[in-house]
């Protein structure tokens, strides 16, 4: 890894830039030890179509953001944990080449790079910093991951009742479970998944009868598990000694174009080493 560029005045410098190009719409990249590893252009399947993005890598976190003017001005910012990430190649499409899928726990999507090297440089050291940052904190890869969204152009009918046809009146809607695209009718219901959102979100028919058994077996496990705990306590004499005071746990809170690899030589990428 690149540790020893962590503090140096070049990855400050880099780091600086990267936080000039976003301006104030943007959160503050530089923390001690945070290393830019390499930037470079990547296309992200977008809902709507495939758009070009700004990716950066750094050591413990992945940012990318929309495109304003190259190397000048970038908004949109999105921050991502590489603890969070699983990467997924992917096979071509006649559409797009090059592709593999980042997999979070709140968010998953699509990239493709301009060649199969440039890919490849991309995983390998993506997949270098996500083993070295798990090693460091002890923590365990990510196992549960958002559903990338499917592409608004990639159906023109309803993936569930497969009768509605889209037009300009009858919109599309995603599931946020499936990421399916599906018709209102066939999306009414909403479910509250925290890993995702504090709100409720739109999910198919299918998904919501899916999450409430979920749920309804999660509750009659839950249920099993306190029978004997509540049978011991309902069996529980106290002494006629015993006082009850009040417990201060009720006032707790709840604790609720071009791409720069910097350790490579090959052209269109560059990284710091």
């Amino acid at each position: 890894m690149v540790d020893h560029l962590a503090n140096t005045e070049i990855n400050s410098q880099r780091i600086a830039a990267v936080e000039n190009c976003f301006g104030a719409s943007g959160q503050p990249l530089a923390l001690p030890g945070r290393v830019l590893l390499g930037e470079g252009i990547l296309t992200k399947e977008c809902r709507k179509k495939p758009k070009p993005r700004i990716f950066f890598l750094f050591n413990d976190i992945l940012v990318y953001g929309s495109i304003v003017i190259n190397k000048r001005k970038y908004n949109s910012q999105h921050i991502i944990p590489l603890e969070d990430v699983t990467l997924e190649t992917l096979p071509d499409t006649l559409q797009m080449k090059n592709r593999w899928m980042i997999k979070t726990s709140k968010k998953s999507f699509v990239v493709s790079a301009a060649s199969l090297t440039e890919r490849k440089e991309w995983i390998s050291h993506l997949e270098e910093c996500i083993k070295h940052l798990l090693t460091k904190t002890g923590r365990q890869p990510c196992t549960e991951h958002a559903a990338p969204w499917i592409p608004d152009k990639a159906t023109d009918i309803c993936m569930r009742c497969t009768q509605t046809k889209f037009s300009t009146l009858t919109r599309r809607h995603h599931c946020r479970k499936c990421g399916f695209v599906v018709c209102a009718d066939c999306s009414r219901q909403r479910f509250l998944m925290p890993r995702l959102s504090p709100k409720p979100l739109r999910v198919c028919n299918l998904c919501y009868r899916q999450l409430l058994a979920e749920k309804k077996k999660e509750a009659e496990a839950g249920r099993r598990q306190m029978e004997p705990i509540c049978s011991a306590i309902q069996g529980y004499e106290p002494s006629s000694g015993d006082d009850s005071d009040k417990s201060d746990d009720d006032k707790a809170e709840h604790w609720p174009a071009d791409t720069e690899f910097y350790t490579s030589e090959v052209s269109w990428s560059s990284f710091h080493s």
